[in-house]
């Protein structure tokens, strides 16, 4: 389990902590949907291929290492690869909160630590690799930002 951490009131970015420690810091682009971050010795990237349509992208050190599809602009769903594998992130019905499905199979989440706050705990499954684990926050995060800028 990871828990996202604003870094400022104002602040785009994220620090991620996991009970050891902090794992990564999340730079937010404050105007296009793109963010990166270092983990690991690695540079990671995320980003939109394209302005306003195409795939989001996980790259890390050049290579496209996830990404993630929104079927439709009028809902809050993503299909992501990961691994080889293909899931969807969608929001659960009645909360702001994601659910990440395997098949029909609920296996993580990613929710607002409360009411009030932009803190988040992210819940995924525990054999993804952390970049991944970060990149489905991030998709989380781009929903949570494009709601936010609605109104």
């Amino acid at each position: 389990m990871i828990e996202a951490v604003p870094t400022g009131l104002f602040s785009n970015g994220f620090r991620l902590q996991q009970p050891h420690g902090t794992v990564a810091e999340l730079h937010v682009s404050g105007w296009r949907e793109k963010a990166e971050f270092a983990m690991h010795g690695g540079r990671y990237r995320l980003y939109r291929q394209g302005f306003a349509s195409g795939a989001f992208v996980l790259e890390g050190n050049g290579r496209i290492l996830a990404r993630a599809v929104k079927p439709s602009a009028f809902r809050a769903r993503f299909h992501v690869e990961v691994g080889g594998r293909t899931f969807e992130l969608r929001r659960t019905a009645w909360s702001g909160n994601f659910g990440l499905f395997d098949g029909g199979t609920q296996v993580g989440t990613i929710r607002r630590a409360g009411m009030f706050t932009r803190r988040a705990i992210i819940d995924l499954p525990g054999d993804w690799p952390l970049a991944a684990q970060v990149f489905v926050f991030w998709l989380a995060l781009v929903i949570w930002n494009r709601d936010q800028s609605a109104g």
